[in-house]
C-alpha cells in the first residue's frame, strides 16, 4: 500500500510540487499576481486527517472528517494537458461529464436477490434502452464481484412475465398492474421479482421499480432483507433524492440496517457528487462500527477524481492507516486518473507498483492504458499494450475486439481495424458492431460504418436506440445533419425509445451544424416531455455555443436550466459562463459569491477567467485616472 501511495505521490513530486506540506487553493501559482489574489479570496474547504479513539476497533486510526479542514498533503497532478488551451485539469476531469452522461459516474444496481453492489450501466445488456449511459470506453468498471444465483444469459433467454405486465398495463401504474398480475392466481418468486427488477433498472424505469418494491413490502409478498432494503434506498436516492433516502434508513430495522444499506447510500452521493455527503456517510460508517473498506475507499477515490484530485492521496494514506488492500479497482481508477492528466510517467509508476504487489492488469486496465497512450501520442506503447490484449490468437480471445477496435482508430490505424473488424464480421456481437462503427467514423470511412450498422439492423430484429446512437454520433462527428435526422425518423418509426442519449446525439447533430437554436429547443422539448433526465453534455455543448458568441442572456438561461435539472456544484459551467462574460467583454457582477454558494472553488483557469470579468479590477490606466 505504501509503494502504491509513493507511486501516486512520486510522479508529481518529479514535477516539483510539494506534497508534505499544507497547501491551499490559493497556492496555486501563477505569473498574474491578480490570479493569485483570486485564489487566495477563495476559502478552500480542506480535508483534516486526524486520529480517533472512539472505539476499540478503530481506535488509533485516520478518519476524514467530514468538515474537511486539512492540514496535510495537498497533493495535485499537474501534468500538461493534452490539448492546447485550458487545461483539462484547470477544469475538471473529463470522465465525469464531457461528452458523457451524469451516470459516468457508476450506478448502483443492487438486484432482491443478488449479491451486486455497484456496476457500470454498458455492463447490463446489450441491448439496454436510451438511458444515458455512458460509453463503454469512458467507462471504469466497478471493482464488486456479482455473486448471482442465476446467470445473466439465463435471464435474457427467459423474459419476465411479471415485467411484461408492468410494461403493458395502460394505467401507467405498476401498483395496479401487479394487482392484476397476482389476482390471476401467480404466485410470486424471489427469482421472478428479481427479473422484473433487473429488467426495469436496465431501462432506468426507477419509478416503476421504487413502486414494486413498495407494492411488494406493503403486501407482504416478500420477506426483505438487508438487501432488498439497501435496494430500496437506491430507488428513493434516485427517484427522489437523497434527503428521502436518508429519512427511509431511519425506519430501516437496526437487524437490516448493516454497512450494505450504507455503501448504497454512499454510491449515491458519489453519483450526484455530493462531496459533504458523501463524506458524511463515509465517517457515519465508521462511527456504526464497520470496517473501512475498499468499496468505500473506491467511492471516494472516485469523486475526488472528478471533483478534487488533492484529495486522492488523502484516500490513500487512509487505506495504508486501516491496512485495507487495493482493489484492481483502486489501481484503474488511479491509473485513468494519471493518464486523464496526460500524466504517463505517473500512470507507468501506478502499473509498476500494481503488479509489485503482485495483481496483474486486466483486460479493462489494458484498454485504459492503451487509450492514454494513444491520446499522449505514444503509439508504439499503445499498440504494445493492444498486441498484449490480443494475445497469441484473436480468435479465441474475441471478447477483445471491442476494446481494440476504437484503440485502433484512435491510433489512425485503419489496417488494423479492418483486419479485427474482419474476423468478426460473420458473426459480430453488438458491442463488436458499435465498436466498429465508432472506429469507422474516426477514421472518416462514412460508407464502412453505415455497412456495419445495416448489418446489424439485419441481424437482430429490434434494436434499442442506443445502438441507433451509435450510428448517429458518427453523422453528428462529420456535421451531416440530412443523414442524422433521417436516422432519428428511421428510430421512431421503429417503435425506439428515445430517451437522453438520443437527446444528446440530436442536439450535438446540429449544434455542430450551426444551428443552436435548434438544438436548444430540441432539449427544451425533451425536458417538457418527462421521459427523463437530459445529460450533462447536452446542456453544456449549448452553453459553449452561445458562450462563444458572447451571448450572456441565452449563457444565464441555459445555466438555470442546468441547475434546474440538478447540474449545480461543477466547475465546467462556470468556465462557460465566465466565457461568455468575457466574449460580450461585461463585467460578471456576484459571480464570485455564485461559485462560493455551490461550493466551487477556482483553479488556474477559472481565476484567470474571474480577472478579466471583475467590474472593479484596477489597471494601469485606471491608477493612473485615480
Amino acid at each position: 500500500m505504501w509503494t502504491l501511495r509513493r507511486a501516486f505521490v512520486h510522479s508529481i513530486k518529479a514535477q516539483g510540487l510539494r506534497t508534505g506540506t499544507i497547501q491551499t487553493c490559493g497556492a496555486l501559482q501563477s505569473a498574474s499576481s491578480q490570479v493569485e489574489e483570486t485564489l487566495s479570496s477563495f476559502e478552500h474547504p480542506k480535508c483534516t486527517l486526524h486520529r480517533r479513539s472512539t472505539s476499540r476497533r478503530f481506535y488509533n486510526t485516520v478518519q476524514i472528517a467530514c468538515k474537511f479542514s486539512m492540514g496535510t498533503c495537498g497533493i495535485s497532478s499537474q501534468a500538461g494537458a493534452r490539448s492546447g488551451g485550458v487545461e483539462d485539469d484547470d477544469l475538471e476531469d473529463g470522465f465525469s461529464e464531457l461528452g458523457t452522461p451524469e451516470s459516468s459516474e457508476v450506478v448502483l444496481h443492487t438486484h432482491l436477490d443478488d449479491d451486486n453492489e455497484l456496476v457500470s450501466e454498458p455492463e447490463l445488456s446489450d441491448a439496454g434502452e436510451d438511458d444515458g449511459e455512458e460509453d463503454p470506453e469512458n467507462e471504469l468498471v466497478s471493482d464488486t464481484e456479482v455473486d448471482v444465483t442465476e446467470t445473466s444469459s439465463q435471464r435474457k433467454r427467459f423474459p419476465s412475465a411479471m415485467f411484461r405486465a408492468i410494461m403493458d398495463d395502460p394505467s401507467q401504474s405498476a401498483y395496479n398492474a401487479l394487482d392484476k398480475y397476482v389476482a390471476s392466481g401467480i404466485e410470486l418468486s424471489r427469482s421472478e421479482i428479481s427479473v422484473a427488477m433487473l429488467n426495469l433498472r436496465r431501462r432506468r424505469m426507477f419509478s416503476k421499480a421504487l413502486q414494486l418494491s413498495e407494492w411488494l413490502e406493503m403486501n407482504k409478498r416478500l420477506d426483505f432483507v438487508e438487501r432488498d432494503y439497501a435496494s430500496r434506498v437506491d430507488l428513493i436516492a434516485k427517484v427522489r433524492g437523497l434527503q428521502k433516502a436518508e429519512i427511509y434508513i431511519d425506519s430501516i430495522p437496526k437487524s437490516c440496517r448493516g454497512e450494505v444499506v450504507y455503501r448504497t447510500l454512499l454510491a449515491n452521493c458519489v453519483v450526484a457528487n455530493n462531496v459533504k455527503k458523501a463524506e458524511e456517510v463515509f465517517n457515519k460508517m465508521k462511527d456504526l462500527g464497520f470496517p473501512v473498506t475498499s468499496f468505500a475507499c473506491n467511492q471516494l477515490l472516485l469523486l475526488y477524481k472528478r471533483i478534487d484530485k488533492k484529495k486522492i492521496a488523502d484516500v490513500l494514506l487512509l487505506m495504508e492507516k486501516e491496512n485495507v488492500k487495493p482493489s484492481a479497482f483502486t489501481y484503474r481508477i488511479l491509473i485513468d486518473t494519471k493518464g486523464r492528466s496526460n500524466d504517463i510517467a505517473g500512470m507507468d509508476q501506478i502499473v509498476e507498483a500494481m503488479k509489485a504487489e503482485g495483481v496483474e492488469p486486466d483486460l479493462q486496465t489494458l484498454a485504459s492504458l492503451a487509450r492514454h497512450y494513444a491520446a499522449g501520442g505514444l503509439n508504439e506503447k499503445a499498440e504494445a499494450v493492444l498486441k498484449e490484449m490480443e494475445g497469441t490468437n484473436l480468435k479465441l480471445n474475441r471478447g477483445v475486439c471491442r476494446h481494440l477496435l476504437p484503440i485502433y482508430a484512435d491510433l489512425g490505424n485503419a489496417d488494423e481495424v479492418a483486419r479485427v473488424w474482419e474476423l468478426c464480421e460473420s458473426k459480430p456481437t453488438l458491442h463488436e458492431c458499435m465498436a466498429a462503427i465508432d472506429a469507422f467514423g474516426k477514421l472518416k470511412k462514412i460508407k464502412e460504418a453505415e455497412a456495419v450498422f445495416d448489418k446489424m439492423v439485419e441481424t437482430w430484429k429490434k434494436l434499442s436506440s442506443r445502438h441507433y446512437s451509435a450510428m448517429l454520433k458518427v453523422y453528428t462527428s462529420h456535421k451531416m445533419l440530412s443523414k442524422g435526422k433521417d436516422l432519428v425518423k428511421r428510430m421512431a418509426d421503429s417503435g425506439c425509445h428515445i430517451g437522453p442519449l438520443t437527446w444528446d446525439a440530436l442536439v450535438k447533430l446540429y449544434v455542430e451544424a450551426g444551428e443552436v437554436e435548434k438544438a436548444d429547443a430540441i432539449l427544451q422539448k425533451a425536458v417538457q416531455q418527462n421521459q427523463g433526465k437530459p445529460m450533462f453534455s447536452s446542456y453544456l455543448a449549448i452553453l459553449e455555443q452561445y458562450a462563444k458568441r458572447g451571448d450572456i442572456h441565452n449563457s444565464e438561461k441555459m445555466f438555470y436550466r442546468m441547475r434546474q435539472t440538478g447540474y449545480v456544484s461543477r466547475a465546467r459551467p462556470f468556465y462557460s459562463l465566465l466565457q461568455a462574460y468575457i466574449n460580450a467583454k461585461a463585467p460578471a457582477y456576484g459571480i464570485r459569491e455564485r461559485m462560493k454558494a455551490d461550493n466551487v472553488f477556482p483553479n488556474k483557469a477559472l481565476a484567470a477567467q474571474l480577472v478579466q470579468v471583475d467590474a472593479f479590477r484596477k489597471t494601469a490606466v485606471s491608477d493612473l485616472l485615480d
